[in-house]
């Protein structure tokens, strides 16, 4: 896009590229969302930026109309494999503010002069400038949602210092962290006290299948970690958090904003509130929440077979992963065996050596086994095949021993090898955990029973898919959903 088509996409009130890019204006110091219900200002007086954070970074204040801090993020640093959709990923996880610019440096394997110099050219704004819009936005949630005495919100929030949040929180909305905690909704802040977490929305973009979504999930719950709960189209997920500060449980909503707004209620309970920005993270990423539906159903509705699927199901989201470990080692249990047969087996691995919950909710009771804890044990409770057992142990101390490396900035490439390295890992395996781990939007298992079946369903072949790039991820999804697998 260059700049008079954006324009042409706020005087539209666009909200596909919420998210996408920033719209700032001169005149009056805010930036907004390309879809803000405002009056369009003139051309002469905008400028485009691609992150919230290069707004802030250019003295603008954030819309409080719009709230642009709280769009959906872009489906590009998703998709993208290469260094700076790695870095986004990463900073989303929080890593900036546990491990500072230098782990994020690490991490992707370069120097931290080379990552900023990157992140600068395509987003306008370095790792920390970036971190600092994430805290900023962290801050705002947690002053309006919750009674938090104010100096403990800076420190959840990620903040070194109460003056540095102070500074921020007036540089970003123009408001005191007390007027800005006024200005928030009261219901919201009371029901943060009463025991069920602070609540959130959780936004996304065009259509989404909330319902199919939540059909996947269910059928993969894991008794003690997994639940849904409520009758269908008003059903609830559920599950424990293992997280970098404590442990949490996420509860997502599957109707959406009563409002008619494109948001899922959540609620999150966390022992330390230091996690909420990561906690936020990976459930969206559970969910695929800053998925682009648009482009993802023009491309798939473009072909004559796959497109009746398309239009049955628009907004299908091919979910992914709040813990990669976790998904590895699922991925292993379901080899060669049904949904229901591996969520059997997920439970007995769980029950037998998952981590209680220091008190139980509901149907959940245990945190997901640590890879380190499977690399130690027999395994016989599962009445699993040795071989099959010796694979659990392997990927288990693999992912232990930073062989296998699957956290939100992994290298595509180098993780899927690592994984076929690995004894009684194979194409499907190493696939399924590359889209739903890694995020990869562009997997397609032809060797997977349910997408050999959707194919002969539709009066496809594998040769199709080649069609269906870059989102043969999404077209699996269909395939699934139409043999319900």
């Amino acid at each position: 896009m260059d700049d008079d088509s954006r324009y042409q996409a706020v005087r539209g009130r666009d909200e596909r590229f919420d998210g996408v890019f920033f719209t700032a204006v001169v005149t009056t110091g805010i930036y907004c969302r390309p879809s803000c219900p405002a009056t369009t200002p003139k051309r002469a007086n905008v400028r485009f930026l691609p992150s919230a954070a290069a707004a802030q970074s250019a003295g603008f204040r954030a819309c409080r109309r719009c709230r642009p801090d709280a769009v959906p993020g872009s489906a590009e640093w998703n998709a993208r494999a290469d260094a700076v959709g790695r870095a986004m990923r990463l900073i989303g996880d929080g890593v900036v503010d546990r491990e500072g610019v230098a782990g994020l440096a690490n991490r992707l394997g370069y120097s931290a002069r080379q990552v900023r110099r990157q992140l600068v050219t395509e987003l306008g704004a370095g790792p920390i400038a970036l971190a600092r819009a994430q805290r900023a936005h962290t801050a705002r949630v947690l002053l309006q949602t919750t009674r938090l005495p104010i100096t403990e919100v800076a420190f959840a929030a990620g903040f070194a210092s109460v003056r540095q949040f102070n500074d921020t929180i007036r540089a970003v909305y123009d408001r005191t962290p007390s007027r800005l905690r006024a200005t928030g909704p009261a219901a919201g802040r009371d029901a943060a006290t009463d025991g069920s977490g602070v609540p959130l929305r959780l936004a996304y973009r065009g259509a989404y299948a909330a319902g199919a979504i939540l059909d996947f999930l269910a059928r993969r719950a894991i008794p003690g970690v997994e639940e849904v709960v409520g009758p269908p189209g008003a059903r609830t997920y559920r599950r424990t958090l293992a997280l970098p500060h404590g442990t949490g449980i996420a509860e997502v909503d599957e109707s959406a904003g009563a409002d008619g707004g494109r948001w899922l209620p959540c609620r999150l309970q966390l022992t330390d509130l230091r996690d909420l920005t990561c906690a936020v993270e990976r459930v969206r990423r559970l969910f695929d929440l800053d998925a682009d539906p648009y482009a993802v159903d023009e491309r798939l509705g473009a072909h004559p077979l796959l497109a009746p699927l398309v239009a049955a199901e628009p907004g299908l989201r091919s979910p992914g992963a709040v813990s990669p470990e976790e998904l590895a080692i699922r991925a292993v249990l379901g080899q060669q065996i049904t949904v229901g047969a591996a969520r059997t087996l997920g439970g007995r691995l769980v029950e037998a050596l998952g981590k209680p919950l220091g008190r139980p909710d509901g149907g959940l009771t245990h945190l997901f086994p640590e890879p380190a804890t499977l690399a130690e044990a027999p395994l016989t409770e599962l009445g699993m095949p040795a071989s099959r057992r010796e694979t659990l142990r392997t990927v288990g101390a693999a992912l232990a021993e930073g062989r296998v490396v699957l956290d939100p900035g992994a290298d595509r490439e180098e993780a899927s090898a690592a994984l076929l390295a690995l004894r009684g890992i194979g194409p499907w395996t190493a696939g399924y955990v590359r889209m739903r781990a890694l995020g990869d939007p562009d997997v397609m298992l032809t060797g997977d029973a349910g997408v050999r079946h959707g194919l002969a369903l539709i009066g496809a072949a594998a040769g199709d898919a080649e069609d269906w790039r870059p989102w043969r991820s999404y077209a699996l999804h269909h395939l699934w959903r139409a043999t319900a697998a």
